[in-house]
């Protein structure tokens, strides 16, 4: 007899009946690959292909795919309490993770709330900046953001980023933010001029800005001393700070925060990407004590009224933990300066290729521009050449625009590495132009 069951249809085939992937547009573009496992810095896909995961997975996996020590974590908290709403309720998970936090912050930093991710950790610290000038009746209602900024895809975060193809149909519902221009090398004090003008109209509640490095901008180091200066000048014109490291965060330029490298502090932190080593979504947002002390207070619309179903998940928070032991080893901090190492010398190796517009690193975090005829924005078209030659290398390189950049899982190895640098040599070495 024959069998009534029809067989399903195969997994790529009913991913593009159902469902609708981010940044991907819903025609020409290449097929997803099925991942079935990983572990490590390697990706391993249905038809048996290892791909390394040179960006860890949008900048999120510190500690390696699959790393038993998060795992066991996330087991053994599923077991005792899997969540439970944050209001009016609290658990071991949530306080270890506040504590071990605020243990490696900035000093300043005296008080964590929990979000879902980057672009909800944003959010809460623009409310949160905002309702503190509120609650002491200040008008001071303007927001004042680096341009080149991202900062996430949720309606302030979006705000306060930059104004482009992205968010054009958005533009008349963002709300209104003074943007300044970060300088190139050399003409810094030009950036404090017109940070000084802006700050002086006195109705700035918060500066925000991703500090050292702006990520989706392609990678674009600026100069810390001069944020240390526009930090100095906001506080002593009563304007807040606010330290976008969703990115920078978790040892990824070399320090633990790239707040680290200034000496004057931002007030408020937004955290996730890294904080449970890529495991489970999860945010944080830290702020200062003087932020707090505005909202204590008896009049309950003095309220900080925000707040997410699954704030402060116990398995999340577990993970974050579990990742936080693995950051604070001395084996982290070893790869961590074994990678800056490599990234040193394979950036001095290849910066004078006539193909290679420019090149740097920051700690785990390479870029190399390549020279395009075309726009040199993420919308660039050398990303639809230059995504799929590094893919079918087997390796995850997910370039912004005409530029690509690592940024990978603490444990890839060094032979992992050179897999990675070969491709890339490989491109430069071929008769391919963008």
């Amino acid at each position: 007899m024959g069998s009534n069951i029809e067989e399903k249809p195969g997994l790529l085939t009913r991913d593009k009946q159902q469902v609708w992937h981010p940044f991907t547009p819903l025609i020409g573009s290449e097929d997803n690959v099925v991942i079935e496992r990983a572990i490590g810095a390697k990706l391993f896909t249905s038809d048996g292909r290892e791909i390394i995961d040179a960006i860890a997975s949008w900048w999120v996996n510190l500690h390696g795919h699959s790393n038993p020590h998060i795992a066991q974590a996330i087991a053994n908290q599923a077991k005792k309490l899997e969540h439970v709403m944050f209001a009016g309720f609290t658990h071991e998970p949530a306080i270890q993770l506040a504590e071990n936090l605020l243990s490696i912050l900035p000093e300043n930093q005296g008080k964590v709330f929990f979000s879902d991710n980057g672009s909800t950790s944003v959010e809460v610290a623009l409310k949160m900046a905002l309702q503190y000038w509120h609650n002491q009746d200040k008008s001071k209602t303007k927001i004042l953001a680096l341009e080149g900024g991202y900062h996430g895809d949720t309606f302030g975060a979006m705000s306060v980023g930059e104004r482009g193809a992205f968010t054009a149909p958005f533009w008349p519902f963002l709300f209104e933010v003074e943007f300044l221009r970060v300088p190139f090398p050399g003409q810094e004090e030009n950036g404090v001029k017109e940070f000084e003008a802006l700050i002086d109209r006195g109705d700035v509640a918060a500066f925000i800005f991703e500090p050292v490095i702006q990520g989706a901008a392609g990678m674009r180091q600026y100069s810390a001393s001069w944020l240390d200066q526009l930090i100095s000048i906001a506080h002593s014109s009563e304007v807040l700070c606010i330290a976008d490291e969703v990115m920078t965060g978790f040892g990824r330029t070399g320090k633990t925060f790239a707040s680290d490298y200034l000496v004057n502090k931002a007030d408020i932190i937004c955290l996730s990407k890294g904080l449970t080593g890529g495991a489970l979504a999860l945010g944080a947002t830290s702020c200062s004590n003087e932020i707090q002390e505005a909202y204590n207070h008896e009049d309950i619309l003095k309220t900080f009224f925000h707040g997410h179903s699954y704030t402060a998940n116990p398995i999340a928070c577990a993970a974050a933990n579990a990742s936080f032991e693995l950051l604070m080893t001395d084996e982290c901090n070893r790869n961590i300066q074994r990678i800056s190492s490599g990234f040193k010398n394979f950036k001095t190796k290849i910066e004078s290729h006539p193909k290679v517009q420019s090149a740097s690193y920051l700690g785990a975090i390479l870029t190399i521009e390549f020279k395009t005829s075309g726009d040199t924005s993420y919308i660039n078209e050398a990303r639809h050449e230059l995504y799929p030659y590094f893919l079918s290398k087997n390796v995850l390189l997910r370039p912004l625009g005409n530029i690509v950049y690592i940024i990978p899982p603490y444990v890839i190895s060094d032979q992992e590495l050179k897999v990675v640098y070969g491709a890339i040599e490989d491109y430069l070495d071929s008769g391919i132009e963008i």
